[in-house]
This record gives C-alpha cells, structure tokens and sequence, in this order.
C-alpha cells in the first residue's frame, strides 16, 4: 500500500487539515492536477487520464463549500454562504465498515459510505460484485482487480492471501471534473472537529458542500449539479 513514506520528506510533510466551516488547507508542497475518467462510447469509465501539476506551492487553500470563484481554490465564500462545514464520516478504520465478498484467489471488501460512484466497479455488461463469484477464471480476477484499483475513494478494495493489495499511487491531489478531491498516496487529514483520520493510500474529499459524510465525498455533487 502506498501509504506516507518515512524516508520521503516531501511525503512526510504533506498534509491536509480542515478548517471550521472553511477550506482545506493543504502543506508540504503536494502537487496539484486535474484528472478525468476516459470513457467508452458506451460512456463506461475505463481508465484515468491525468493533466499537468497546476500547483506545487507549500500550502494552498481548497474551497470545500462549493461557493468559490476560483475554483478548487478558496476564495472565502464560505463565510458569507452560510456554509455549515459538521463534519459525520465514520471514525473507524475501514475494515471495521465494509462488507466480505470472498472469491476464488481474492476477498473484496466493500464500505458504501465513501463510495462517489465514480463508476469503474461496473460497465453494461457486468459489474464487481456478480464477478467475484466468477474469480476461478483468473481473466475475471484480473478484470476485478483492475476495476478496484481504478476506484478514487478506496470505497473497493481487495485482499490476496489475507493481505491488502493497493495500488502504488502518488503523494498528489486531484481535482475530479464536477466532483470531489481525490487525494493519494497516504496524505494524513486532520478533521476540524480533532476527530480521528485513517490515513489511507486513496480518499475522496467533498469539494460541493453537500454531502452527508463531510468531508469525504458522499456523491451528493451529482445531485446538487455541483459544476466547477
């Protein structure tokens, strides 16, 4: 799993904390980019395409309220929109939330709360969960695999022998079109509210002000037709 590296300075230092009804402030220079779902022209996700680092500076200031003008940049909206920052995403670590889908050579676990229905579990032909039954086929384990490691909020994960399998992500954030702060590579967060983080190779942060999960997103920024 590509948590934070101790022998990485700049990993060590990355860091996000979330201000009272306000922004994420993010420190240690994490680069920043935009990244977009390539799609199949049946509009399935497929894949990810990224875009050039738009900002390395030692600390930014991301809009959490979805009022910014800047946006993913903080331009203060949040303090005249009434924005309310509560934040209620589960405390917990993530094995002690999510559902068992055991396969053939592979165990899929599964937490709802932090799904954004990014969409690369399924296409029109299947989908995750009727697949891991099928794990015996070691094409439709790989096929498994391959769509777990695409989702951004580390909603889907799986285990091999026991073992969390994760895959090796970079110390960035990435900014979804419409949608939430993907971040990865294991940057801690710290709540305003003091409660505990797990720190996690992948994390999505709502950027749309609406979701029930802040500050992880929860999707609710399709709903809302969140635009940036």
């Amino acid at each position: 799993m590509a948590d934070t590296d101790p022998e990485d300075p700049a990993s060590v230092a990355a860091r996000v904390k979330v201000q009272p009804n306000g922004p994420y402030v993010v420190s240690g220079g994490v680069p920043l980019r935009r990244k977009e779902a390539i799609v199949s022209e049946h509009g399935e996700p497929l894949s990810w395409r990224s875009h050039e680092v738009t900002d390395r500076g030692a600390a930014y200031a991301l809009c959490r309220c979805g009022g910014s003008a800047n946006k993913p940049y903080c331009d203060g909206t949040h303090a005249s929109n009434g924005f309310d920052g509560t934040e209620s995403a589960p405390t917990e670590e993530l094995a002690g939330r999510s559902t068992s889908y055991p396969g053939t050579g592979i165990e899929v676990f599964d937490d709802r709360s932090t799904c954004v229905h990014a969409g690369f579990c399924g296409n029109r032909v299947s989908n995750v969960w009727k697949m891991v039954p099928k794990t015996d086929d070691t094409t439709v384990r790989a096929q498994v695999m391959a769509m777990i490691e695409r989702c951004p909020s580390g909603a889907l994960t799986y285990a091999v022998d026991g073992v969390i399998n994760e895959p090796d992500l970079p110390v960035e954030i990435s900014v979804l079109p419409d949608g939430p702060l993907w971040l990865s590579g294991g940057i801690p967060i710290d709540r305003a509210d003091g409660q505990p983080v797990e720190v996690r190779n992948r994390v999505t942060l709502c950027r749309c002000g609406e979701s029930a999960n802040k500050p992880l997103c929860d999707g609710s920024h399709t709903e809302a037709g969140f635009t940036d």
